[in-house]
């Protein structure tokens, strides 16, 4: 059970995040949102879609359109490895769908004293994926992802 700790009258709620790596950085993903992590599979192509949507993967018989988060954070093309992970994501308005990571790091635990939005600055692409920021115990900061923004189709 999620532990609640008071400080004064103040509440301290905690969530866990999937700590991803794409390209140079690192992001966190919260893990409610997270409904499988999969190896990197055949990705069969849909014609006329977006640059950034790879396909479609078959997942337990359900058809799960597959993003790169690399191309739709403008970044180099993914370059598939032994790390390279599939992160299925169910998201309330857009469904089910899967994003191609480099890497998975490792689960974190943020409290909410930890975590600070962050302004978009509509000039950057990039942070506008980004909702807030984490301060990790050990001094680290992760970016943590705005999954609406993430799953929003745009060309």
């Amino acid at each position: 059970m999620g532990e609640l700790r008071v400080e004064g009258a103040v509440e301290t709620e905690s969530a866990q995040f999937i700590v991803i790596q794409v390209g140079e950085e690192q992001y966190g993903i919260n893990i409610a949102f997270v409904d499988n992590i999969v190896r990197m599979q055949a990705i069969t192509r849909v014609p006329k879609s977006a640059s950034y949507i790879k396909g479609v993967i078959n997942l337990r018989g359900i058809v799960v359109p597959v993003m790169s988060l690399r191309l739709k954070m403008g970044l180099e093309p993914d370059e598939y490895t032994k790390a390279t992970r599939i992160i299925i994501l169910k998201l309330e308005q857009h469904g089910t769908v899967g994003v191609i990571v480099d890497e998975v790091k490792e689960v974190i635990t943020l409290d909410n004293t930890q975590i600070e939005k962050v302004t978009n600055d509509t000039t950057n692409d990039k942070v506008n994926f980004v909702q807030s920021v984490g301060k990790t115990n050990g001094g680290g900061l992760v970016s943590i992802l705005d999954l609406s923004a993430v799953a929003t189709e745009k060309e």
